[in-house]
C-alpha cells in the first residue's frame, strides 16, 4: 500500500474540494463535521469527503499533512483552508463562498 501522506496528497490534488471529516455528509459523527458540511452545502459546493473514523492512518496522517491538530479539515484547490471554526469565520465574511466559486471557473 502506498504511503498515507502520498494518498492524502493525491486526494487533495485530484479533487477541487476535499473535506476530511468524522462520518459522512448524511451522517456526520461530530458537531464540527456537521457544521463544516452545512457551510459547504450553503455555498453550493460540490465536494468530496473522507471519513477519518474508518481509516485511523488517514486520521493521524491528515493532521501531520496539514500540521493542524483537529478534524474536520478543508482543502480547496489543493490548499489547506482550516477547520470548522475558520470555515465559519470565512463564511460570515463571504470568503468561503469566493473560495468555493473559484473551483467552478
Amino acid at each position: 500500500m502506498e504511503n498515507v501522506q502520498d494518498l492524502i496528497r493525491d486526494q487533495v490534488q485530484n479533487n477541487k474540494i476535499v473535506l476530511y471529516m468524522k462520518g459522512n455528509p448524511r451522517m456526520p459523527q461530530c458537531g464540527f463535521s456537521a457544521k463544516a458540511v452545512q457551510l459547504l452545502q450553503q455555498c453550493g459546493a460540490e465536494f468530496e469527503t473522507v471519513d477519518v473514523l474508518s481509516n485511523p492512518q488517514i486520521r493521524d496522517g491528515v493532521k501531520q499533512f496539514s500540521n493542524w491538530p483537529t478534524v474536520p479539515q478543508l482543502y480547496i484547490n489543493g490548499e489547506f483552508v482550516g477547520g470548522s471554526d475558520i470555515m465559519t469565520d470565512l463564511f460570515r465574511q463571504g470568503e468561503l463562498q469566493k473560495l468555493v466559486d473559484s473551483t467552478k471557473a
